[in-house]
């Protein structure tokens, strides 16, 4: 897998740094959500993002649940903390402070295609478009065989709760404020909240301790 210390923040901006990436972007810990992706496009006949070929792909343990791809998505084409925006800013702070791996983690969207028309503002999705959208969990947790615990970022992605809770009830599932920046700063306490709970899933993926056993050195 690509090292992750060849991203720099917001580099997706830079065209040779983005033909870079988009070079990476066949790499075998990503094929199958590639092609979920493409299965959702076409089904859904709208742009799909590819995750991050510097995240974990299929070898994720922390899935990470946003809303729906902004309407800029396509000039990038990735799901990415290394995306020009605000939002990818603030989830790529709270990540790195939270001291979270990016090998270990997968960035989705709850409705993982794109809602707005060419040159519309960015909106919330409809009722209709999340109904439409849960079926596509089971499919997305199929890829993720070492996921271990799941991130909801925002009011749409908490719906995914009770569908996740039957899917995998083994997995904890942790929800948080969404990290853009319109909602980051509406009140003091959304920033601590967004990284008590990625601390939180941080430590869920803490490897734990070996057992000694009695009388043995420790």
């Amino acid at each position: 897998m690509p090292d992750p210390s060849e991203a720099a923040p917001e580099s997706l901006a830079d065209p040779a740094v983005l033909a870079a990436r988009r070079a990476l972007a066949d790499a075998p810990h990503l094929r199958p959500l590639r092609e979920l992706a493409a299965r959702i496009a076409r089904e859904r006949d709208a742009p799909v993002p590819d995750p991050d070929p510097l995240d974990g792909g299929v070898e994720a343990r922390l899935l990470l649940l946003l809303e729906t791809p902004g309407p800029g998505i396509t000039r990038t084409g990735f799901v990415s903390r290394d995306n020009p925006t605000g939002t990818a800013a603030n989830l790529r702070h709270f990540l790195a402070e939270a001291g979270i791996a990016r090998r270990d983690t997968l960035i989705w969207n709850t409705v993982p295609w794109v809602i707005h028309a060419p040159g519309a503002l960015n909106r919330a999705p409809r009722r209709a478009e999340l109904r439409a959208a849960l079926p596509y969990l089971p499919p997305l947790l199929a890829c993720l065989p070492s996921v271990r615990v799941v991130v909801l970022a925002g009011r749409v992605a908490g719906e995914a709760r009770e569908p996740l809770a039957v899917l995998r009830p083994d997995c904890p599932v942790i929800a948080v404020p969404h990290p853009s920046p319109t909602y980051v700063c509406t009140a003091p306490d959304v920033r601590i909240r967004i990284l008590d709970g990625f601390r939180e899933a941080a430590s869920r993926l803490a490897p734990s301790r070996p057992s000694h056993a009695p009388g043995t050195a420790t």
